[in-house]
C-alpha cells in the first residue's frame, strides 16, 4: 500500500506555505515574520506532511521547540481538505519520536478549551491536562487547557 502522506523535517522553504496555512486554519494565525523567525530558531523541532506521489502540496505541519529537556508544541495544523485522514496523528508521532531521541523528558502545549478534536488527538497520545490559562486566546477570547506528556525513559 502506498503512503498517503510524506512526513519530513520542516525547512525554510516551507515558510510561505506554513504562513498561508496558518491564515486558513486559525483565527489568530502566526504572521509570515513570526513563522520565519521560528524556522530560524535552533531549538525548533518541526515536521510537515505533504501528499505522497504527484500531489506534493502541504497537508499539515507541527512546530515545537525543545529547551533544557522539555518541549513545547507551538502549533499543529492540518489543512481542511486533509482533516480526518491521519495527518495530525502522523505529524504528532513523528515529532514525539524526534523529541524522545533528543531525550526530552516532558512535552507541553496549550489547546483551546473548545477544540475537542485536538484534545482527543492529544489524549490518544497520552497527554493529560495539568492546568488552564484563562483568556489565553484573543480572537475569539477563550481559555487554554495546558496539556503535558511525560516521555518516560528514552
Amino acid at each position: 500500500m502506498a503512503l498517503r502522506w510524506q512526513i519530513r523535517p520542516v525547512s525554510r522553504a516551507d515558510t510561505a506555505a506554513i504562513a498561508a496555512a496558518e491564515r486558513r486554519c486559525f483565527s489568530d494565525p502566526w504572521s509570515l515574520a513570526g513563522v520565519e523567525a521560528l524556522l530560524e530558531n535552533e531549538s525548533l523541532v518541526g515536521r510537515v506532511a505533504t501528499g505522497a506521489g504527484q500531489n506534493q502540496s502541504l497537508a499539515g505541519y507541527l512546530l515545537a521547540r525543545s529547551i533544557a529537556g522539555e518541549a513545547e508544541i507551538l502549533t499543529l495544523a492540518v489543512l481542511p481538505e486533509a482533516r480526518r485522514r491521519g495527518v495530525g496523528m502522523a505529524l504528532l508521532e513523528a515529532v514525539l519520536l524526534a523529541l524522545r531521541q533528543a531525550e526530552v523528558a516532558a512535552v507541553f502545549l496549550e489547546v483551546r478549551e473548545s477544540n475537542e478534536a485536538a484534545r482527543a488527538l492529544y489524549r490518544r497520545s497520552g497527554f493529560r491536562p495539568v492546568g488552564v490559562r484563562a483568556d489565553y486566546y484573543r480572537n475569539p477570547p477563550e481559555n487554554a487547557v495546558v496539556l503535558r506528556l511525560g516521555m518516560g525513559s528514552v
